[in-house]
């Protein structure tokens, strides 16, 4: 069997697939790769499913060393270098290592997060359903605890037959000067209108105080209303948009609390998580409210821009059908764009 050993990596590295769903009753939050969309197009460059468990970097990179055989590797990326055994292994491309052959991936220079895929996926022991780490909780991955140098990860399959494989462009989304979409509620209630309005109207800041479990955002105080900043403790989704007593939202991710006492006045709709989560300390974010209707619109855009990546991908290198032809053929505008979030 093929493993990975992990010889350096960035402390907040973790091994995360979709999360695990169906225990927040529990108390237990479901983790996750904190941008799914970028995680799956280093998944289908593999070979694989788009949810399948993979590495996640947060800013550093890493460096791991292939032993018992041969694996085939895709990065997901904004803007991080691929390389085996120092060769640069071209954007939107995945490429096979063979024993001994060492992986590196570069310091992230755009973004938070990066993606390793390994064919066939890691032959890590699911907790609750998933691979994915939580490590407050100490669920998932290697024991609930972030990578470090010396563990070994076994790849579950040998590299599939045929050529590793290519797109013609990344599967980004929207820029990020675009506003991040909100629905408003559940207590957007517990707010007055002048609050409204500030939320929804001011720029914020994406302070120092960022992780997995959330962001804590610097800008111009949210009023409350008449029934003040405090409620009666209930669920908390992932995007949920708490504003405490000092007025400042706080945008709760992949690792947050299950439940919470702080009224929250939008939640942001699930086509916006990757790339909210992507900012990095000092972004400006601004907000705009959708309908409904229009967040499950936006989710179908990302699945089908999704699936429309996954059709492009041919053989890497020589075999590559990157013909003028094909790629009009090819919806590759339609909202998505390269480039630093």
């Amino acid at each position: 069997m093929t493993h990975l050993v992990v010889e350096r990596c960035g402390p907040g590295t973790t091994l995360q697939d979709a999360g695990r769903f169906g225990w927040q009753r529990y108390g237990i939050g479901p983790a996750g790769a904190m941008d799914r969309a970028l995680m799956a197009a280093a998944n289908l460059l593999a070979g694989n499913a788009a949810d399948t468990a993979a590495i996640e970097f947060a800013l550093a990179g890493g460096r791991f060393r292939v032993e018992g055989g041969a694996v085939r590797v895709a990065l997901g990326t904004l803007d991080a270098e691929l390389k085996i055994d120092g060769r640069l292994i071209a954007p939107c491309s995945s490429a096979t290592a063979h024993y001994g052959q060492t992986i590196d991936v570069s310091t992230l220079r755009a973004g938070m997060y990066a993606y390793l895929a390994t064919a066939g996926g890691l032959a890590v022991p699911a907790e609750l359903g998933a691979i994915a780490t939580h490590v407050r909780a100490g669920l998932g991955g290697l024991g609930g605890r972030a990578l470090r140098a010396g563990d070994r990860l076994a790849c579950a399959a040998a590299p599939p037959e045929g050529s590793d494989l290519a797109a013609p462009a990344p599967p980004i989304s929207e820029p990020a000067s675009d506003p991040i979409r909100v629905m408003l509620g559940p207590q957007a209630d517990y707010f007055d209108d002048a609050g409204l309005a500030t939320f929804l109207g001011e720029t914020y800041t994406v302070t120092m105080q960022v992780d997995r479990m959330g962001i804590r955002l610097a800008g111009s105080r949210i009023a409350h209303g008449a029934m003040g900043s405090n409620i009666v403790s209930d669920g908390i989704a992932t995007g949920s948009i708490q504003v405490p007593g000092s007025g400042e939202p706080l945008v709760l991710l992949a690792d947050r609390q299950t439940t919470g006492g702080y009224p929250k006045i939008a939640t942001v709709i699930s086509a916006d998580l990757g790339r909210l989560a992507q900012m990095r300390p000092g972004s400006a974010i601004r907000f705009a409210a959708v309908s409904r209707t229009a967040a499950i619109a936006a989710l179908d855009a990302q699945r089908r821009r999704l699936a429309a990546f996954a059709h492009s991908l041919r053989p890497a290198g020589a075999d590559a059908d990157l013909s003028s032809e094909r790629l009009l053929a090819i919806n590759l505008v339609d909202g998505w764009t390269y480039g630093p979030h």
